[in-house]
């Protein structure tokens, strides 16, 4: 049969297809850093993307997945911990919305994610106690308020205001409720006292080394060296220079840790790790000398943490991080022309 006169020779054009290893890194890239191209989503995915973003900021990472590891670690610890920290960062940046505030970046819902997770590690009511979902729903809405009216101050000096809000917040309602209180009673706040156990003859090398991931875990109240090590994946994810200054920054805070309690239980090394962050990978430009800065900005954080639990358990409050707000505020304020790399917080 001959052919009809409707058909037309098809001529197929073969264009060079992009090498595999290039696909893969690109589509891997999409992932990394802040994931930018992931930004032009309907409304409701970015505003699951905001929540993710604003637990990471925790962290200074501004990447959604991110954020999702370490949601994922937090629940790894604890899910009623885990459950308030994603109540409280989605509070936060609803509340941030309703004053018309940015939260593409998550930065109105990193101080929510952390008052809601220390107000659940501080009750005394244990967990799964509901009604605490009331007094988290309550600051974490005026997160917002209180970080813009901080912003108004702090702008002048060209600083960012921190975990200001989270200290200020989750300080007034232990302060407010306090160990008696029939429904949101918190946990007991005394000084160590008595002889301590300094001696490094029967030191468990394992847990010292286990103490490093312990203290990144500790800036969201976990001790499960697990959840340390999720979140630190987490920050590897986004930006390896800040996974570096946080290793460093636990391990130069847990340095001045003499009694095994203390060096175990990751607690001298959380603020160090948030201070060697802040100034080693984000604040200012990377150079040998940032590096130099970051270390001793930990280690004067890691003084200044051991100072001020003293003075706050005098009232009977936690330190929190205003050791990490303190320090790292002072070295920023050192030159008034550094530079920053990634967003003001």
């Amino acid at each position: 049969m001959a052919p009809s006169k409707g058909f037309s020779k098809v001529e197929t054009i073969n264009k060079p297809s992009e090498p595999f290893c290039s696909g893969v890194l690109r589509a891997l890239g999409d992932f990394t850093g802040d994931m930018r191209p992931w930004g032009d989503w309907i409304w409701g995915i970015r505003l699951i993307d905001y929540i993710l973003r604003g637990v990471a900021q925790v962290m200074f990472v501004n990447n959604s997945l991110s954020g999702l590891l370490i949601l994922g670690g937090l629940f790894l610890q604890n899910p009623w911990w885990a459950l308030n920290g994603l109540l409280g960062t989605t509070i936060s940046t609803v509340s941030a919305i309703a004053l018309r505030d940015a939260v593409s970046a998550g930065l109105h819902g990193y101080n929510g994610t952390l008052v809601g997770i220390l107000m659940s590690v501080f009750s005394a009511k244990g967990d799964w106690y509901l009604w605490l979902f009331v007094p988290n729903v309550f600051l974490c809405t005026l997160c917002p308020v209180v970080s813009s009216a901080l912003s108004a101050i702090t702008t002048k000096w060209d600083v960012p205001i921190f975990t200001l809000p989270f200290n200020i917040l989750i300080c007034l309602h232990i302060a407010a409720t306090g160990a008696t209180h029939p429904f949101f009673s918190q946990v007991c706040w005394e000084t160590n006292s008595g002889r301590r156990n300094t001696s490094w003859h029967n030191t468990d090398l394992h847990a010292v080394f286990l103490s490093v991931p312990v203290g990144v875990g500790q800036v969201f109240g976990c001790d499960n060296p697990w959840t340390g090590g999720v979140i630190l994946l987490a920050l590897l994810l986004c930006s390896p220079t800040i996974c570096f200054h946080a290793i460093l920054g636990s391990a130069a805070g847990l340095a001045l840790a003499t009694p095994h309690t203390d060096v175990y239980s990751g607690l001298w090394g959380y603020n160090s790790v948030l201070s060697c962050i802040a100034i080693g990978g984000v604040f200012y430009a990377l150079t040998w000398q940032t590096h130099i800065l970051a270390l001793t900005c930990a280690f004067f954080c890691a003084y200044a943490s051991s100072a001020t639990s003293k003075l706050m358990s005098v009232l009977s409050l936690p330190a929190c991080t205003w050791p990490f707000c303190l320090s790292t505020l002072i070295f920023l304020l050192l030159s008034s022309d550094y530079q920053f790399q990634h967003l003001q917080l």
